[in-house]
């Protein structure tokens, strides 16, 4: 006799997610909260509109003294900055100074001669210790050199020039390259430098340049004048 096989059993019919009906009633009750503190909040704006209106005024006042402050630090910065001397010797002298503050010096006279300068020298600064540029456009990358014993000592050797050809223009996209030490430049370097048109700023220059007020291309012979320029 053959085996009868269980009955199969029926499926049941699903029945409606109830958790889908309580996220729904809960989201609803929510944006009723939200609509209704909303309309508390607007309420009691249009009752007390003064609160709000003196807030704004108070706010843009202490703005204004804000910019008003900010302005006049700028000006101040400028007239320190158009009256800055700095001579090599002596007391606060530049040969004096450590490696990072010759570095911020040399920053404050581009900026004394109307440049947007700022210190980048750091590690892996790419051989450019300063980034300026000129009222006229040009880009400058500085590398700052400084000796403790400017007369002395070692010269800057063509080595320096050597990194700072090599970036100035590739990863600093300046136009123009000058080396700046308190010091002297080799023999070479002086060569080296006059054939890949790199500027050098040796001691007697540096100490035109920040002790006269004069600007670094007004100093410097044959620096290259803007596109449409006289050259100096």
């Amino acid at each position: 006799m053959a085996s009868r096989r269980p009955p199969a059993r029926r499926r049941r019919g699903r029945r409606p997610a109830r958790r889908d009906d309580a996220t729904w009633l809960a989201y609803s009750l929510l944006a009723i909260a939200a609509v209704s503190t909303a309309a508390a909040v607007l309420r009691w704006l249009a009752a007390n509109w003064w609160i709000p209106t003196g807030l704004a005024l108070a706010a843009g006042c202490g703005a204004a003294v804000v910019l008003r402050n900010r302005a006049l630090a700028a000006r101040e910065h400028r007239l320190r900055a158009a009256q800055l001397r700095l001579a090599l010797s002596g007391p606060g002298g530049i040969d004096h100074m450590t490696p990072d503050g010759f570095e911020y010096a040399v920053r404050d006279l581009l900026q004394r001669d109307g440049c947007r300068a700022r210190k980048v020298g750091r590690a892996n600064d790419q051989s450019v210790d300063v980034l300026a540029e000129d009222p006229a456009g040009r880009r400058w990358a500085v590398q700052c050199k400084h000796k403790q014993d400017p007369v002395g000592g070692k010269p800057v050797g063509v080595g320096v020039l050597y990194a700072l050809a090599g970036t100035y223009q590739r990863a600093h996209n300046a136009h123009l390259a000058a080396v700046v030490t308190n010091g002297r430049f080799s023999r070479d370097a002086h060569r080296w430098g006059a054939e890949q048109g790199l500027l050098l700023v040796d001691r007697t220059a540096l100490a035109r340049w920040a002790a006269g007020g004069q600007p670094l291309w007004n100093v410097l012979p044959h620096v290259p004048a803007p596109r449409g320029g006289q050259q100096n």
